[in-house]
């Protein structure tokens, strides 16, 4: 015995008995004359494999195949006909028969088919087993026990099931827009294979190509010797995440769009097509309907990315779930810098739940490792966390922190004066719009990007 357990089911006693006498020799066998029986039976759990007859009495063996995969979908069964028909043995391979044998049977070949299938159950379990490890060992921990983030987790469950389907995430900046690319990953299909994480807005346009798709040598002044495979090729199999896609330029935009299309890509400096299968995520905080009306984005491959979206939602949106990630990573420090703290002071934590944080979750983070550095004692209070204001203060506005100095015959430091005043403003429009840099942007009447690059300025 091998500790297989098989269902035969045959209304011919001769090819019942014959088939059940050659497979007891190394499997459990528990042979059936009609259908519904052994239906009936697979309701006490179900067998590793089923041998069914297509030509059964009452219930046909295509009826009943249709109701084992609607029940048990990843059960195998191996369908048995006493001629070689072909309409009804493509009807049984469609509705998900792992394999056919033709009467009169070859014990033989029989065999070796019954050992396939087992083969590809042992081979799926071990895949499931190993999964479950990489899980362990790998999954991103998500913190939230508010409804919102319950409702993003189902979500990439449910997506995850499919190997290549794009997806795209979106959410403010530090909400954690990698940690979902992550979980979605690792629960899917493609967990055991790479996982390749690339910052559009960190690569300079005119390498994005080269970067992706790879280059030969000598494509470029600067290429190096031996050429480079792209990101695409070091994701192959797995999962190419590509964050902060609102900042890719047209062109890159295009090369993209061409590669999600046909799948195929061009080395740069190559005449070579390639391919490659990669499931291809995206992440970013802009208004990617606004760029699209605006013209910085295509329509085109926007809907290529955003096969299924993925909305994160900030932190000050889910406020249920501020002081267990502040739990979290209380643990996390602790751990890190050997220290003992035992948790936060009821003033403490009512200062986090009032908090507006314009960095979500990596602003809370930042505020704990601070405290639990900062600490001398077993309690976190509210001088620990240094939050610039209390619960449910409003932001300050700017002309509340810079005063306006007279003009005199000594004359006065406009330059520094004016920075210091857009500096106050900046932090005011981040503070009423929760760390959102388009919305911030709106409200000085500025573009994203010079907003971005006057707030660098400071």
């Amino acid at each position: 015995m091998t500790g297989f357990s098989i269902f035969l089911v045959d209304d011919e006693q001769v090819a019942r008995d014959g088939i059940a006498l050659a497979l007891r020799k190394l499997y459990d066998v528990k042979a059936f004359v009609n259908a519904e029986d052994a239906l009936a039976a697979l309701a006490d759990g179900p067998p590793d494999l089923i041998l069914l007859d297509i030509g059964l009495p009452g219930m046909s063996g295509i009826e009943a195949l249709e109701r084992i995969k609607g029940d048990h979908p990843d059960l195998p069964v191996i369908m048995i006909t006493a001629y070689e028909d072909v309409e009804t043995v493509v009807s049984a391979m469609k509705l998900g028969a792992h394999d056919y044998v033709v009467k009169p049977l070859q014990m033989d070949g029989l065999l070796v088919s019954v050992r396939n299938a087992l083969e590809t159950i042992t081979l799926r379990k071990e895949v499931q087993q190993l999964q479950e490890r990489f899980l362990k060992e790998n999954m991103p921990i998500i913190v939230g026990e508010s409804n919102a983030i319950q409702g993003v987790m189902e979500i990439v469950g449910k997506v995850a099931k499919s190997p290549d389907t794009p997806i795209l995430i979106e959410g403010e900046t530090g909400t954690g827009k990698e940690l979902i690319a992550k979980a979605i990953h690792y629960r899917s299909p493609n967990f055991s294979n790479p996982l390749v994480s690339v910052n559009c807005a960190a690569i300079p346009g005119e390498l994005i190509e080269s970067e992706l798709f790879g280059y030969e040598k000598g494509a470029f002044t600067g290429a190096g010797p031996i050429g480079k495979n792209g990101l695409v090729e070091q994701a192959a199999g797995g999962t190419l995440f590509l964050d902060e896609i609102g900042d890719l330029s047209l062109e890159a935009q295009a090369k993209i769009l061409r590669f999600l299309e046909a799948g195929e890509y061009y080395r740069v400096g190559s005449t070579r097509r390639r391919t490659v299968k990669t499931r291809i995520i995206t992440a970013t905080n802009r208004d990617l309907k606004a760029m699209i009306e605006e013209g910085g984005f295509r329509r085109d491959l926007y809907h290529r990315f955003a096969v299924v979206k993925v909305e994160v939602p900030s932190l000050n949106k889910r406020p249920d779930d501020i002081i267990p990630i502040a739990r979290y990573f209380l643990a996390e420090f602790n751990q890190k810098f050997n220290t003992s703290i035992t948790g936060f002071s009821s003033a403490a934590e009512e200062a986090l739940k009032g908090h507006q944080f314009t960095g979500n979750v990596r602003e809370l983070k930042n505020i704990m490792e601070r405290a639990v550095l900062l600490s001398d004692g077993h309690m976190l209070d509210v001088h620990h966390l240094g939050l610039d204001s209390g619960p449910n203060v409003e932001a300050r506005t700017p002309s509340s922190a810079v005063d306006l100095p007279p003009l005199t015959a000594d004359g006065v430091d406009l330059p520094n004066l004016l920075a210091a005043m857009e500096k106050e403003y900046f932090d005011a429009a981040l503070r009423i719009a929760n760390g959102n840099e388009s919305h911030a942007a709106k409200l000085l009447n500025m573009s994203r990007d010079a907003f971005r690059y006057r707030r660098k300025t400071h």
